[in-house]
């Protein structure tokens, strides 16, 4: 089975090798990202989070999914020195950092629980993946037509953040300013919410991010710096040869 459809503002692909995993599965699997979409854009006025942000429900009467991400909001923020900060001056409420992973590795969740066991879900280019080995591809920062490194990955996530699709939209909360010390910052980690809020919080960091990252547990880092000089950390899992394409 294969399907991609658009949704959150990127394109999500979602494989299954499974005979016995139906469309319905990959019917739940869309209907719930746009639920999230929905529920959790800062761009749809009627969503919970505008709603918050605008004061209209309180902090302690957000949903349960709401308050899960806002804590790991939180954590990062604490965890980072306020470099990652979903509450930025000026602008509303944004936590789409922690949902896109959250959301998409909630959506690999429900695939495992209809017996999905060889899967991969792409959402913009962050890839959760099960029953490899899969080899996924980093793109090069600079180069469209290039990767910079090809990861393996068996049962696990992958997360980049860098500035070549939005420009520099990360903003380094510290400072309020653009965070250009990294051109782009790849996690490899057992989950879709951890990988991609490391990158995305590692990448705020500017340079200091990529120790940062490497030293939280169960993150695996491919980073390229402003000076284009490659930093990998020594468990990065490097593609074989005979994994298959995700």
């Amino acid at each position: 089975m294969h399907r991609v459809e658009h949704v959150m503002g990127f394109p999500v692909s979602l494989r299954v090798d499974d005979a016995h995993v139906g469309e319905e599965t990959a019917d739940a699997v869309f209907t719930w990202l746009r639920e999230v979409d929905a529920r959790f854009s800062p761009f749809k006025p009627d969503s919970e989070v505008c709603r918050l942000d605008r004061g209209e429900i309180a902090r302690g009467d957000v949903s349960a999914d709401l308050d899960e991400v806002l804590r790991l909001c939180e954590e990062y923020r604490i965890a980072t020195g306020g470099a990652f900060d979903v509450r930025l001056p000026g602008r509303g409420l944004d936590p789409c950092a922690v949902v896109k992973g959250w959301s998409v590795q909630r959506a690999a969740e429900l695939l495992k629980a209809a017996g999905a066991r060889r899967f991969v879900l792409n959402a913009g280019g962050d890839v959760v993946a099960s029953g490899g080995p899969w080899r996924v591809g980093v793109r090069h920062p600079e180069q469209t037509d290039k990767v910079c490194v090809v990861a393996g990955l068996t049962d696990g996530a992958i997360a980049t953040s860098a500035r070549y699709e939005r420009g520099d939209h990360i903003i380094d909360g510290r400072t309020g300013l653009a965070a250009t010390g990294l051109l782009s910052l790849t996690v490899v980690a057992s989950s879709l919410t951890l990988a991609d809020t490391v990158a995305t919080a590692a990448f705020a960091m500017g340079a200091e991010g990529v120790a940062w990252a490497a030293a939280r547990e169960g993150c695996e880092v491919f980073a390229v710096d402003a000076e284009r000089r490659v930093v990998r950390t020594e468990g990065f899992p490097v593609a074989s040869a005979q994994a298959r394409a995700a």
